[in-house]
């Protein structure tokens, strides 16, 4: 039986793709599955919508069917960790193996949200009562939901098309893009295709740019993220439409699920701790190095990467970097002294492939996996000493986050959230991790090897660690952060109605 609070204030409906633990490719189903969670315990009443998956455990929900659809969809209802979901179901979109990567991802997700808004009625008029709902924000991620914004400005009599919309951008790389044809096809509106006054004819034809064009306020995953996008070399295409929101496009940093990231109670380590139990750590290490077949010592310091191999995350600096920092170490003229390096992703070839050679060149120091393996990921964290991530860019990035929480402290790149989130050692009392400014092997060597001679110091290593330990990484205050912006934007609404109607 699904149960709600009696009274709860404003209403918000996520739209997004992936939500944590139903269905999960990437950062975003972490997003989908806590931020709600985090907004109803501060008494919201958020709730999510996303597509009927084939890999979504129906039976596990409890789902109850609300209303046949068009097109042989449906809309289910249930609960997911304490969060009421709504589940489109359209076979021929999401009945499907894979999450995302078919030529017609556009065509599938326009399916979902218009089966969403067909659904809007029998939402409003479900039974019991007080689970008959109509959403006062709608909070739109990525490009996925794009096209709920294009079909409302073409459907004025929609129960919806008033209700303040916030778009939130968690990854610009990403923009759902389509053509004319696919356009005239699918029937979106003239309206929603029109170029704001002196940008480009073609700048609306992505799911993404629709979702942007159409929204009351825009958000994005970091406030640095959200200055950097408004460049061309990271916003694109996009960038001078985002340059033009001014103060209508705000960055909210994220955080992580501390009840799930809790290394004083994670059943994936060899051995819990917490701040005050750190020496327990060496552990976790000593069965991360026999797991993965690397000789077994607790004082080595082991370096740390869980990422998807990609040109954005920077592993060929880490290739480079790691492999001079041995040679180093061979020959003895570094500080870094003893080293190991153990990694866990998958993605690329072109990326892989440069890791797999490193650990054929370095086998007693360097082990690599190349999969998914939350299990294993969760090890990392709680037994490497330094949690490297040379990204390129990156919007938010949770693993930073994790790190910090479980005492791995990282050597990050001074981008987006990772600039927002660690603060770069002083070499004394103050910050929460190692910060270089280039995309270069020689700025992450450099790193490195500062971080690697504070974890030869003891005193300030352990003391670095706690700090880290110590930051807020909870969803509490972006959620506080989170009510004000719908807030805004309920007013932003209010008063574009009234010029309207002027």
């Amino acid at each position: 039986m699904v149960s709600y609070p009696m009274a709860m204030s404003t209403k918000v409906l996520f739209v997004i793709a992936e939500m944590s633990p139903l269905v999960k490719v990437g950062g975003l189903a972490d997003i989908g599955g806590s931020l709600p969670r985090a907004l109803r315990r501060i008494g919201l009443d958020a709730r999510v919508a996303l597509p009927y998956y084939a890999a979504i455990d129906g039976e596990a929900l409890a789902l109850r069917r609300l209303d046949s659809l068009p097109e042989g969809a449906a809309v289910w209802q249930g609960e997911a960790r304490g969060v009421p979901v709504y589940l489109i179901e359209h076979a021929p979109s999401f009945g499907r193996e894979q999450i995302y990567g078919y030529d017609d991802d556009a065509a599938r997700f326009l399916a979902f949200c218009d089966g969403l808004l067909a659904a809007a009625e029998s939402m409003a008029s479900a039974e019991p009562a007080e689970v008959g709902w109509k959403p006062d924000v709608l909070h739109l991620h990525d490009w996925h939901p794009g096209f709920l914004a294009s079909r409302l400005q073409g459907t004025p009599e929609h129960p919806w098309a008033g209700v303040p919309r916030v778009s939130t951008i968690h990854n610009l790389v990403f923009t759902g893009p389509f053509d004319g044809a696919f356009a005239e096809e699918h029937g979106l509106p003239e309206r929603a295709l029109e170029s704001p006054p002196g940008l480009a004819a073609e700048l609306p034809y992505s799911a993404l740019a629709q979702g942007i064009l159409h929204a009351d306020l825009v958000s994005t995953v970091s406030p640095t993220y959200a200055r950097e996008i408004l460049t061309p070399e990271v916003g694109g295409a996009l960038s001078p439409l985002l340059e033009r929101l001014g103060d209508r496009l705000c960055g909210i940093l994220h955080g992580i699920d501390v009840e799930e990231y809790d290394p004083a109670s994670d059943p994936h380590l060899a051995a819990r701790f917490d701040a005050e139990r750190i020496d327990g750590r060496v552990e976790n290490k000593r069965a991360l190095q026999q797991r993965l077949g690397l000789p077994v010592d607790g004082e080595v310091a082991l370096l740390g990467m869980v990422a998807r191999l990609f040109w954005q995350k920077g592993s060929d600096l880490a290739v480079a970097a790691v492999e001079r920092l041995l040679a180093g170490q061979q020959q003895d003229d570094t500080p870094a002294g003893r080293l190991q390096f153990v990694v866990l992703g998958q993605g690329d070839a072109e990326h892989e492939r440069p890791l797999l050679e490193l650990a054929e060149r370095w086998p007693q120091q360097v082990a690599v996996r190349i999969e998914f393996n939350h299990e294993l990921a969760q090890l990392i964290y709680g037994g490497c000493d330094l949690f490297v991530m040379p990204s390129r860019y990156e919007p938010c990035g949770l693993g930073q986050l994790i790190a910090m929480r479980y005492g791995a402290v990282p050597v990050v790149r001074r981008t987006g959230g990772l600039a927002d989130s660690v603060v770069a050692f002083d070499g004394a009392e103050q910050g929460t991790g190692f910060v270089f400014d280039e995309a270069s092997p020689e700025a992450l060597t450099a790193a490195l090897e500062q971080a690697l001679a504070t974890y030869r110091e003891g005193t300030a290593w352990r003391s670095l660690q706690r700090r880290a330990m110590a930051q807020d990484v909870s969803w509490e205050r972006a959620a506080a952060q989170y009510e004000e912006l719908y807030e805004h934007a309920v007013r932003a609404r209010a008063v574009r109605a009234a010029g309207e109607a002027r």
